[in-house]
């Protein structure tokens, strides 16, 4: 199970929490990653857990001025990136192009999608993994897998009448270890976490109690 944080522009201490994430004891088979701004990337990378980017733009090297590049986020220590995320929809020519783009800078890509049609049109342009996250839920604490769990299931059947060797991701409300395990019951890879860390009184707790769930 892959659990990543992301920080969104939240008021955070990204460095502080990803020395926290660091330090917390993962089951085995439970990796941890993070996606800071594009602007913490450099020093989050110091920390011993994965970064990723929070969005990349399907450009080359040139004239673009406010768009975010492949090389760059892989340059200041970022090892996949989401796109797609519903705070930064693209179309799916931009997608394709936006994978094509973290490709070319060895960068994983997590493509995010809001329903099972979605996931299966994501899922042919060949991502290393799709997360369903109906945009409703998100920031609200009440996790899919609760709400609506047939979608997390629907997502993954979706999914896998495409491409069988794409895992899917679950997200939207996930903050506790008990989201996790009901994401993963229902056929989920891993889970995408944001306010439930980034907004938590003690993140490194919050974390602790969200990997329990993979064990």
């Amino acid at each position: 199970m892959h659990v990543l944080v992301n920080l969104k522009a939240y008021d955070c201490d990204p460095v502080s929490i990803a020395q926290s994430m660091a330090n917390v004891e993962t089951p085995a088979g439970t990796t941890l990653g993070i996606a800071p701004q594009t602007a913490a990337i450099d020093a989050v990378a110091d920390a011993d857990v994965t970064v990723w980017g929070q969005h990349v733009d399907g450009i080359d090297t040139g004239s673009h001025t406010g768009h975010q590049l492949a090389e760059s986020l892989a340059a200041a220590g970022a090892t996949g990136t989401l796109v797609n995320h519903s705070e930064r929809r693209l179309t799916l020519a931009e997608l394709d192009a936006a994978i094509e783009a973290a490709e070319r800078a060895d960068l994983k890509t997590i493509a995010c999608a809001n329903t099972p049609e979605q996931v299966a049109a994501v899922t042919a342009l060949g991502p290393d993994a799709v997360a369903v996250e109906p945009p409703e839920l998100i920031g609200t604490g009440t996790p899919v897998s609760q709400a609506n769990p047939s979608i997390v299931e629907d997502a993954v059947e979706a999914a896998t009448a495409v491409n069988p060797e794409i895992p899917v991701y679950c997200g939207a409300g996930i903050s506790t270890g008990e989201d996790v395990a009901a994401a993963a019951e229902l056929g989920a890879e891993g889970v995408l976490v944001a306010s439930g860390v980034a907004k938590a009184d003690n993140p490194a707790a919050a974390v602790a109690d969200l990997v329990s769930g993979t064990a």
